[in-house]
């Protein structure tokens, strides 16, 4: 069964969200737990939490991810380090109360002063959070466009070996992949694409695809959404995406600006449901 979700907006609180994924013909949920405008903690309320989650399963919305705020970068070893620390032990609590899978997190970047002692801070910052959180939600680091952590599959593969543990896993982005060089619009690319994820990192590793199409030529390193079909990656590829054997039983989100320019829509829902082979 095709899981395909959108980030919606929790205006209202956390299910209202859940509402609006049923209104675009979303069966799957991304959305933030708390404004991402400033360092904001989440913190719902028991009724909310309850609200939720009675919600989520009635409507049979599954899974739910929190995406983290865009401030954290875990390679700072300053005041940012701490609070990007903080902030995503706080949201990986909540995460495991409101029945929220984990969160999908930008890793940050390290200013171009990559040195061994950075990288140390960095992974010791990842472990912190992990250490901390409780043992049955993920710590899900997604893949970058421009020139932070995670642009290559290969600092990715780095990563999950240096913290040997089963709660981190991927979510890989197709406007990010395409955009770092990653010829995922081709048939032939997607395999080898997939196949090098394979290699370096196991495919096991990987929980969730963010389906965005790219406003910027291949290799652009810039992380610019579009509409399915109306970038460069084109809708034939993101048919190729959603069918391919080794991912079309994970759930996939779009994040795409809407027909409408008010984000996440129906229309983008449809187009990927009608590219969909359900027969496999």
């Amino acid at each position: 069964m095709l899981r395909i979700g959108a980030h919606l907006s929790i205006a209202g609180g956390y299910s209202q969200a859940l509402t609006r994924a049923v209104k675009i013909g979303a069966n799957a949920l991304q959305i933030f737990s708390a404004s991402p405008r400033g360092w904001n903690f989440a913190n719902p309320t028991e009724t909310e939490i309850e609200r939720f989650k009675e919600k989520a399963k009635e409507l049979d919305i599954k899974p739910v991810y929190f995406h983290a705020s865009y401030l954290i970068n875990l390679a700072n070893t300053e005041r940012i380090g701490e609070t990007s620390k903080k902030m995503l032990i706080n949201e990986l609590r909540v995460a495991q109360k409101v029945g929220v899978v984990g969160s999908i997190i930008h890793l940050g970047s390290f200013k171009g002063n990559k040195t061994d002692d950075a990288y140390k801070s960095f992974i010791k910052n990842i472990s912190d959070v992990l250490e901390n959180i409780p043992s049955d939600v993920l710590f899900i680091a997604e893949n970058s466009a421009v020139n932070k952590i995670g642009k290559e599959l290969n600092e990715l593969a780095q990563i999950v070996t240096d913290l040997k543990d089963e709660r981190l896993k991927i979510c890989l982005d197709t406007c990010h992949l395409f955009a770092a060089g990653y010829p995922i619009h081709t048939k032939e690319g997607l395999e080898e694409t997939l196949n090098e994820f394979d290699k370096l990192i196991g495919l096991d590793k990987l929980e969730v695809v963010h389906l965005n199409d790219s406003r910027d030529v291949f290799g652009s390193t810039r992380d610019r959404h579009a509409n399915i079909g109306q970038g460069y990656i084109r809708e034939e590829a993101f048919g190729n995406i959603i069918n391919h054997p080794q991912l079309r039983d994970l759930p996939f989100i779009i994040e795409t600006p809407g027909f409408q320019g008010g984000g996440p829509d129906k229309d983008n829902i449809q187009i990927l449901k009608n590219l969909y082979n359900s027969n496999h």
